[in-house]
């Protein structure tokens, strides 16, 4: 059992926060910039709550964090009351936040300047990923601090992997996104292509699921997007902030991302549809409307 804090529980924190408390079997803080809800997770797994960043940090072996951007990012670290100011030397902090690589890079350095280490390990699955406990998770660091931090992890993730130096995972995230862009795109296209072709989609998918055509997305999200309902995953305005993210380091490394950024337009086109909630799987719409 380890010490641990948890800061920032919206849809993805506020499991995975359980998972660390129900199935690690840790000892949780957690605070929320709604102490409401930090009350009700606290009642609902039996954990503590703290006012701020640094008094949840205080003592704890791991501190972690998900929250929306950099600037929230920084907020709850090397801001006013942030975690840096009271977290222990040795300990480590774990950032499930999708961020940019260069947060990750200075996160790291200021909290090595207090003796703490910083992993950045943005998460794959969505919500359901987070209920479930089955998150992959894409860390950045040194070693050593990984090697600490990974069974406190495991508690709600399926796979977690050291990339490479800070900033590592914020980068493998980056190319995650780039990939479910293309392919939530294709399906959509596909999907849309078969309608006008006056064929079965149901039929269509059973059989190309089945080949080199297959993929999660099209196993998950083929039949709600058949039915034009998306309210089944990652937001579309979740998506836009990942994709600005990647398509500003691009510009920064040179990468060429033609069809990431002209899918970031597509969904640009969805928001103004009235779908910034609905999830990415809604490409479809625009081909509908």
């Amino acid at each position: 059992m380890a010490k641990v804090a948890f800061i920032g529980l919206g849809v993805m924190g506020y499991p995975m926060a359980g998972h660390l408390k129900a199935r690690g079997g840790h000892d949780v803080t957690v605070y929320n910039r709604t102490a409401a809800k930090a009350e009700q997770w606290a009642a609902a797994f039996g954990g503590r709550t703290a006012a701020t960043p640094a008094g949840a940090a205080k003592d704890q072996d791991f501190v972690f964090a998900c929250v929306g951007n950099d600037d929230d990012l920084r907020s709850v670290t090397t801001g006013e009351n942030g975690a840096f100011e009271t977290m222990a030397p040795g300990s480590v902090f774990i950032d499930n936040t999708t961020a940019s690589a260069a947060v990750a890079r200075e996160l790291y350095a200021a909290a090595a300047a207090k003796g703490a280490h910083f992993i950045d390990a943005p998460v794959s699955g969505g919500q359901a990923g987070a209920e479930n406990g089955v998150l992959t998770v894409m860390c950045g660091g040194d070693a050593g601090a990984f090697d600490k931090a990974k069974p406190v992890i495991e508690a709600y993730a399926r796979m977690v992997g050291l990339m490479g130096p800070a900033g590592a995972g914020q980068l493998t995230k980056m190319i995650n996104q780039i990939c479910i862009a293309g392919l939530v795109q294709g399906l959509a296209e596909g999907i849309h292509f078969g309608k006008k072709a006056g064929l079965d989609i149901e039929k269509v998918i059973e059989v190309i699921s089945k080949g080199a055509a297959g993929s999660w997305q099209m196993e998950n999200r083929h039949k709600t997007m058949n039915e034009g309902k998306y309210d089944f995953g990652f937001a579309v305005d979740w998506m836009r902030k990942d994709l600005d993210i990647v398509l500003a380091e691009a510009r920064h490394n040179g990468a060429k991302l033609p069809v990431t950024a002209l899918v970031d337009q597509f969904y640009g086109d969805i928001q103004a549809l009235g779908g910034n909630r609905w999830d990415t799987s809604s490409l479809l719409a625009r081909l509908e409307k």
